[in-house]
């Protein structure tokens, strides 16, 4: 039977089983996981063809026939394969069409050979490479196959998780399917199992949902990319990690996930190696990812060592048993856990990899950004719920440092003139708004956010690379080398791009937190509550850290994060003036090439900019005033009910170790702020900005000194790391070197050289002469009899 027939019988029979409360028998699990890995393949092979084909053929040694033939090829321009010998970027080898003729991406660098340089390609311009459409002509197959494989693979793997979900309504017992043993080793026995739960099946949705539509935007954006097979292979790759990562149903699977996402998102955010700048970002994340990482290893010893299980049902049913509410143990686990989602989700003081992810194709922001990667450390806390409910103490610290980050990172944002990097440090900052929810105690607050999250930063993000195809297809006409990504050399571009302006405009609104837009239900129920905390109505209100208690804790928390909110707002309108509004800043010769993508760019962003509208809907509080007015259907908070029996082991925990909680009382006046504050930040960017008279990159300058260079410079951290971490590290290396090759190296060759000495000169003693063996033994003798008659 095909997947499809297997998806289609369930499909049918989506919901009677679980309408009875029966356990839920996942459907073909495996195949969610298959499908991408499927696609990596066959991109894989379809990438390699591609290379091998765009390689020049070699001569064979000395024959005459093609020396006396081909000798014309010796005097061929500089952009003809032999410079695939010579070490040109495989990027560029892999777009030839070796046999047969060149790719129109590589026509296109014909015909303007100083596209690249022109264009002042640093980090982020590399997405000159969209601009390449201006090439006409068939598509070799190594570039149309995998088209229709990335973006279906997809889809399939869309369809089967949504099939699970219907399948799994009223269903209440969710057991890990095991696949087959995998570590078997004493007492650690590890199986290979997937777990299609409440949780789990909410991320695949995500991942699945959102990933298909940027897989179909990628089409459309990078389809003249010389590398476009490699790269749709490495989407793929991503993908499945990532679903490894929120399937496997315990920590050391969720670690191969955690480490294949961090593998794939180096590979992408470093696509286009061949730049330096490109390389470096890439393994800046990967760097900083091991550090976390190291944390994430502690934290499964230290529950081995104490539980004897690595499951996620084990650890959740041993661990209110094992430790002590509050114990050191359990708070050094979270703490740990804590470390390596600060590496993958960006937050203090591991964030600083994020932004430099730039580099990488806009899609691949977007995918990173929005739907996968930087989500899972808040994935690891929410599964994780019932250790974090056992450690007060570390979920303070998780909570402050979520606060923390959400309005450093809006800071920065206030003042980037990078369209891309405004949305980078926002998705650092809206990170730090889940953090602070999951540390709260607030996870379905949290999962909340990171899917209407999903869907507006997706929105942003693809938005965002509408805007850079369009201005580099009009810079690219005259040869304009102004930077395609620089929001000073934008203005305008509403009247050109309405589709990418309205569905911009939409996703802006929505993280804004304006209503009815999906960013106001979800942020306005993380800083709910922290107000609620603060009234001692959380039972991490008894808590306490530092000698301060946890209401006041989170009373800080709620005053941060809504200045962090309003910052957000205001640095997004910033961005809506900047990019759509007044007058094109970039040339009037180049105003007359502006124009929308084709399909594959505006169909993802309508349907996103749909769910950025709709997708606060999912969970309206009926029970909190003004919020309650949108439960038109009657059946509010629905993902507090589908995420019950995941967090139900923490309410558990709650229950048997604190008593007397006072009852929430929902106010009006929390909502009405977080109202005033989205609108006031819009309504502050507008006014303060909408009417001034701002020039391009070239005559306005970056800031030059006082308070908005230092957020203009993301306040000097990265100088900062660089003289205290980097600076130390690079130095204790050169010695270490050193030590190594003139100390270790030395001591080595010296043992050596003595060693061939020696055997030099005993070696002369070994003659084969019996009279000289014969003297010498009498020597010997007569010295010892010598001896001892002395």
């Amino acid at each position: 039977m095909t997947i499809l027939q297997e998806a289609a019988h369930a499909a049918t029979q989506a919901g009677a089983e679980g309408a009875h409360g029966a356990a839920f028998h996942p459907v073909l699990p495996w195949a969610i996981l298959a499908l991408p890995l499927l696609g990596f393949v066959i991109n894989g092979i379809v990438a390699i063809i591609a290379a091998r084909r765009a390689l020049p053929v070699l001569p064979p040694v000395g024959d005459p026939y093609w020396d006396a033939h081909h000798d014309e090829h010796a005097h061929a321009p500089a952009h003809q394969p032999a410079l695939a010998m010579a070490g040109a970027a495989p990027s560029e080898q892999e777009g030839m069409d070796h046999g047969t003729r060149p790719s129109p991406v590589d026509a296109a660098h014909d015909v303007h050979p100083h596209g690249h340089d022109v264009h002042g390609h640093d980090a982020h311009g590399h997405d000159a490479h969209d601009d390449h459409g201006h090439a006409h002509g068939p598509k070799p197959w190594t570039h149309t196959l995998p088209s229709i494989v990335a973006p279906g693979v997809m889809l399939l793997a869309f369809a089967l998780a949504v099939v699970n979900f219907l399948k799994m309504q009223g269903a209440h017992e969710f057991a890990a399917t095991e696949l087959f043993t995998w570590i078997p080793a004493g007492t650690l026995n590890v199986t290979a199992g997937l777990l299609l739960d409440p949780l789990s099946i909410v991320m695949t949705l995500i991942i699945t949902g959102v990933g298909s539509l940027i897989h179909i935007f990628s089409v459309g954006y990078m389809k003249e990319d010389p590398g476009y097979p490699r790269y749709m292979a490495y989407l793929n790759l991503f993908v499945f990690f990532m679903l490894v990562l929120v399937l496997g149903s315990s920590y050391p699977l969720m670690f191969v996930g955690w480490e294949g996402v961090g593998l794939a998102s180096y590979l992408l955010i470093g696509f286009w190696f061949s730049e330096r700048a490109n390389a470096a970002a890439g393994m800046k994340a990967f760097i900083a990812n091991r550090v976390g990482d190291f944390g994430f290893l502690m934290a499964m010893f230290l529950l081995f060592a104490h539980l004897g299980t690595l499951d996620f049902a084990g650890v959740s049913a041993a661990a209110p048993k094992e430790f002590v509410y509050g114990g050191a143990v359990a708070t050094l686990v979270c703490l740990f856990f804590f470390l390596g989602a600060t590496g993958k989700s960006a937050q203090i003081p591991l964030y600083i990899w994020l932004p430099d992810a730039m580099a990488g194709p806009t899609p691949v922001s977007a995918l990173i950004h929005a739907a996968t990667m930087v989500t899972a450390g808040v994935y690891l806390v929410v599964r994780s719920s019932v250790l974090f409910t056992l450690a007060p103490a570390a979920s303070l610290v998780v909570a402050i440092i979520g606060a923390l980050t959400a309005i450093f990172a809006a800071s920065i944002g206030l003042k980037q003139w990078d369209i891309k990097k405004v949305l980078a440090y926002s998705t650092v900052s809206q990170l730090g708004f889940m953090f602070a929810a999951v540390g709260m105690g607030a996870y379905v607050a949290g999962v909340f956010h990171l899917m209407t999250h999903a869907f507006f930063k997706a929105c942003l993000f693809l938005g965002s690379g509408a805007v850079i195809h369009a201005m580099h297809a009009a810079l690219h006409h005259t040869h304009n080398p102004a930077d395609a990504q620089d929001m000073r050399n934008m203005g305008g571009l509403r009247k050109y791009l309405p589709v990418t302006f309205i569905t911009m405009g939409i996703a802006t609104l929505a993280i804004a937190g304006v209503p009815p837009f999906a960013g106001f239900f979800s942020k306005d129920e993380i800083i709910g509550a922290a107000w609620l905390g603060a009234e001692g109505a959380s039972p991490l209100s008894r808590a306490e850290l530092f000698g301060i208690s946890g209401a006041t804790w989170m009373g800080f928390i709620g005053g941060t994060l809504s200045i962090a909110a309003f910052m957000t707002a205001f640095y997004m309108g910033r961005l809506m003036i900047y990019t759509f509004f007044g007058r094109f800043r970039g040339g009037e010769t180049e105003e007359r090439h502006l124009h929308e993508g084709d399909w594959t760019l505006s169909l993802p962003l309508v349907v996103l900019a749909a769910l950025s509208l709709l997708g606060g809907f999912l969970n309206v509080e009926e029970e909190v005033p003004i919020v309650g007015l949108f439960n038109f259907d009657g059946e509010g908070g629905a993902l507090h009910r589908w995420l019950h029996p995941v967090i139900a082991g923490s309410e558990e925990v709650v229950r048997a170790n604190l008593q007397n909680i006072p009852e929430a009382h929902h106010a009006a006046w929390p909502i009405i702020l977080a109202i005033v504050i989205g609108l006031g930040g819009l309504a502050t960017a507008f006014v303060l900005l909408g009417k001034k008279v701002l020039g391009n990159a070239e005559t306005e300058p970056s800031y030059r000194n006082g308070m908005e260079r230092t957020l203009y410079n993301k306040w000097w951290i990265d100088e900062f790391y660089d003289r205290a971490v980097l600076g130390p590290v690079r130095a204790s290396a050169r010695f270490l070197a050193s030590f190594d090759r003139h100390v270790i190296d030395g001591l080595v060759d010296f043992a050596g050289r003595t060693s061939q000495a020696l055997g030099l000169v005993f070696g002369r003693l070994q003659t084969g002469q019996t009279n000289t063996y014969a003297f010498v033994l009498v020597l010997g003798v007569l010295l010892l009899l010598g001896a001892f008659a002395l």
